[in-house]
């Protein structure tokens, strides 16, 4: 009888190293690790195996994850049926965390893949292979996990002495030799930073101060020749810096403050003349915000992240409140969540409702004041999330104190909520309306704006011209006419089509519309309320 044909078993080598210590040289540890994999594939020839050529080497990445380059596309390779044996070195190679290796197990089994390690003889098909995996991974995530706490306790000896011990530096300094040497001309800007906030009075009115006179964030050069920094200061990174003992010789490290042993750039008196008006201002502004009639505000959140601002708008001797995300204040429109503004109204009653009925007897029930809102807010509500189809209101025990702001939140309550659509003209919010018909005039208008913009931005692609200003020289125009229209050259070619067929709202202008236009196309769709209008 002739013997039976062996299956043939597609095997995929995977190498990893944690550092990239070494990977530049011509054999590396990626090297010999495939090299032997690739051998022991040769040994087992006569059983069907047959190298994939496939290369699937992570270098210089943890084994803590599975979120690796080549890793991923290895499982993707599975998922699709291109792998049929997983070659390694060592296990601890693939992962070194139990969980994570539970789920590639499961993996491997859905899609009858077999996992081999060279130098640890076991198969996952058998139950006595899964024990010695178990084993095996058990010891490699116990290592990771005593590797972790000597560095952690490395880092925080070095932290007591007042020895830096890597990591980017404030504005002000430059590490040389593994020492934290002055930069004496960064240094004269940080205590300009500190002086000037003590004339202003304000992290804002500093922040424009500077952007004026042009001075930038620290400018870093990081690995793959990517530059982190260089930009305008904005409020978070200007607290951040006026916060910042290391500016006066002190290292932080767990909420222990020791001495540096570098050179401070900031004094003493400096430093706490900063600290007294940061902290009075806090207060101020924990006044304001219990003086002021919004009492959502500092709590209400986009579903992006972006804090929610108090505004209004006052329209024939009415006032109407709004909560607006910043980023759309700011002219950000694409950073802006999904909802960008809402009725403070709708929604402070439709949060006070809803608390009231969750908590079924909190103090001050009856009363329907503004003191007795901001209370049971301030009481129970850690932070409200703004979504199209519903509020999520994060609340806090019935238990919890008045300022325990910072406990954790014991649950998330949703309200099912639509939210309403509305349209920005002129700086007045209105709800949506029926458009009346575009005008010719307006029509031609529009589209001659959208044509010039689109021939000035090809020029400066291509370089026919070297600015704006060049081209409002010869347009005869100041040089900020031209900025402002030059984002039409991006608009959305459903824009342009509901333009050029008069669908387009009536009130759209030039200049509203160019005034806070998204990069984004269905946001500049959004804007403009086209999907209700077209």
């Amino acid at each position: 009888m002739m013997a039976q044909a062996k299956k043939t078993l597609r095997c995929a080598v995977y190498t990893r190293k944690s550092t990239e210590h070494n990977l530049d040289l011509e054999f590396n540890s990626l090297d010999a690790q495939r090299e032997a994999c690739e051998a022991y594939i040769k040994s087992q020839m006569h059983e069907g195996w047959v190298l994939v050529p496939t290369q699937y080497n992570d270098g210089g990445l943890s084994g803590a994850s599975l979120n690796r380059p080549a890793l991923q596309t290895l499982l993707e390779d599975v998922r699709v049926g291109k792998v049929d044996v997983i070659v390694v070195y060592k296990v601890d190679r693939l992962t070194r965390a139990l969980s994570d290796f539970a789920k590639l197990v499961e993996l491997f089994d859905a899609h009858n893949v077999s996992f081999v390690s060279v130098t640890q003889s076991f198969n996952t098909t058998s139950s006595m292979g899964r024990l010695t995996l178990n084993v095996l991974l058990s010891f490699a995530q116990f290592e990771r996990e005593v590797i972790g706490e000597r560095v952690r306790d490395k880092i925080a000896a070095s932290k007591k002495k007042g020895i830096w011990v890597g990591g980017p530096l404030p504005l002000g300094y430059v590490s040389k030799d593994k020492k934290v040497i002055v930069v004496s001309d960064e240094a004269e800007t940080v205590r300009d930073i500190f002086r000037r906030y003590l004339d202003l009075g304000s992290i804002g009115a500093l922040a424009k101060d500077l952007n004026k006179r042009g001075i930038r964030t620290k400018r870093q050069n990081q690995s793959g020749g990517r530059v982190r920094g260089g930009v305008a200061f904005g409020t978070g990174a200007l607290s951040h810096l006026l916060n910042n003992r290391f500016y006066i010789g002190e290292v932080v490290y767990h909420g222990q403050t020791n001495r540096g042993d570098y050179e401070p750039i900031v004094s003493q008196e400096l430093f706490d003349a900063v600290q007294t008006m940061l902290a009075s201002k806090t207060v101020e502004r924990e006044n304001r915000l219990k003086g002021s009639s919004a009492i959502l505000m500092g709590r209400i959140y986009d579903d992006r992240g972006n804090r929610m601002t108090p505004s209004h708008t006052n329209k024939k001797g009415a006032r109407y409140r709004y909560y607006v995300s910043h980023p759309t204040l700011q002219h950000r429109g694409t950073d802006a969540g999904t909802v960008r503004r809402v009725s403070a109204s709708d929604i402070e009653s439709l949060v006070v409702q809803t608390l009231k009925a969750h908590f079924q007897n909190p103090a001050n029930e009856t009363e329907n004041s503004d003191t007795a809102n901001r209370d049971l807010i301030e009481r129970f509500v850690d932070r409200i999330v703004v979504k199209p189809n519903a509020i999520e209101i994060a609340v806090r025990g019935e238990t919890a104190e008045n300022d325990s702001r910072d406990s954790e939140p014991t649950q998330t309550i949703s309200v099912p909520w639509s939210a309403p659509a509305f349209t920005l003209e002129k700086g007045i919010i209105h709800a949506p309306k029926v458009a009346a018909p575009m005008s010719a005039e307006t029509r031609d208008t529009l589209l001659l704006a959208i044509a010039k913009a689109r021939g000035w931005i090809a020029e400066l692609t291509d370089g026919s011209v070297t600015s704006l200003a060049e081209i409002a020289k010869r347009e005869g125009k100041v040089e900020r006419h031209i900025r402002l229209l030059a984002p039409l050259a991006f608009v959305s070619p459903k824009i342009i089509a509901a333009i050029v067929d008069g669908a387009a709202p009536a009130g759209m202008t030039v200049t509203d519309f160019a005034y806070a236009l998204p990069f984004e196309w269905a946001a500049q769709e959004r804007e403009i309320n086209l999907t209700t209008t077209s």
